[in-house]
C-alpha cells in the first residue's frame, strides 16, 4: 500500500463531489463528532440543521474540523481534513444575502434538507423551531490517498 498527500486542487475536488462529512467540534474540553450533509462552494462548506448539541458546541467554540472520505476498491481510500471556522447564517437583516446563497448552494442537491431537518425525538419537533443555516469557512485543508 502507498499513501500519498493530495494536492490542494485534489482536496477541493473531493470536497465538491461529496455530500456527507464528519464534523468535529468541542465545548468545555468535551469533543463531539457528528455526520453532516453539506455542499461546497467558494471556500465554504454550507450546511443546515435543527438546533441541538452541534449548534450549541459551535456557538460556544467556532473552531471546527471536518473530515470527508471516499472508499475505493480493495484498500483504496481518500480523506480530506478541513480546519475551519463556524459562521451561523441567521434569518435576520444583514444576513439575507449569505443565507440565500447557502440555500441556493444546498438546494442544487436532491433532498438536501432531510438530514438537517429530522431529529430522533419524541414528540416531533415543532414547526416553529428555527432551522439553522451555517457555513464552515475553510481555513486549512489537507488530504491523503491510499493506493494498492
Amino acid at each position: 500500500m502507498l499513501v500519498r498527500t493530495l494536492s490542494a486542487l485534489e482536496c477541493t475536488k473531493l470536497l465538491a463531489t461529496n455530500r456527507v462529512a464528519h464534523l468535529a467540534c468541542a465545548k468545555d474540553g468535551k469533543p463531539y463528532v457528528v455526520p453532516i450533509y453539506y455542499a461546497h462552494a467558494d471556500n465554504h462548506l454550507y450546511a443546515f440543521s435543527m438546533p441541538g448539541r452541534k449548534i450549541d458546541y459551535m456557538r460556544a467554540n467556532p473552531q471546527v474540523s471536518v473530515q470527508v472520505g471516499e472508499h475505493g476498491e480493495g484498500r483504496k481510500w481518500k480523506s480530506v481534513i478541513v480546519e475551519g471556522h463556524f459562521e451561523e447564517l441567521p434569518d435576520r437583516i444583514g444576513h439575507k444575502l449569505e443565507r440565500d446563497h447557502a440555500w441556493e448552494v444546498l438546494s442544487k442537491h436532491t433532498h438536501w434538507w432531510e438530514p438537517g431537518a429530522l431529529k430522533p425525538v419524541t414528540p416531533p419537533v415543532s414547526d416553529n423551531v428555527p432551522h439553522v443555516f451555517f457555513r464552515i469557512v475553510v481555513q486549512e485543508v489537507s488530504g491523503r490517498e491510499a493506493l494498492d
